[in-house]
């Protein structure tokens, strides 16, 4: 059974760093891109930014870009969201999804195969 597992969230105050975790239980996790997603209360869910299947290449909201890094662990089956910098307008429920692609440049959240059930941040002012 495919789950994504994500970790990490918190309450955090603005400028202040944090490290998010999403275990993946996919016997293929190596073929697929990975990507992270947001939700704030009230919006629709929102591109974070992917990495490609061997890690090296990655693809970043603007808002987030320069601030947020993504890496992965196949290894371990592992996908990690730092985030430094933290605003209050980052504040939301953060996921990790999964995709087959050939490409790192899908931010279409119906693309995505897998989903993992959220974690929250929040970042107070």
């Amino acid at each position: 059974q495919v789950q994504l597992v994500e970790s990490g969230g918190g309450l955090v105050h603005t400028g202040d760093s944090l490290r998010l975790s999403c275990a993946a239980s996919i016997p293929t996790f190596r073929t697929y891109v990975m990507g992270w997603f947001r939700q704030a209360p009230g919006k629709e869910r929102e591109f974070v930014g992917t990495i490609s299947q061997t890690g090296d290449s990655t693809y970043y909201e603007v808002s987030v870009k320069g601030r947020f890094t993504i890496s992965r662990d196949n290894d371990k089956n592992m996908v990690y969201l730092q985030m430094n910098a933290l605003k209050p307008e980052d504040t939301a429920v953060y996921y990790c999804a999964a995709v087959r692609s050939n490409s790192v440049l899908v931010r279409r959240a119906a693309s995505y195969d897998y989903w993992g059930q959220g974690t929250q941040v929040t970042v107070s002012s």
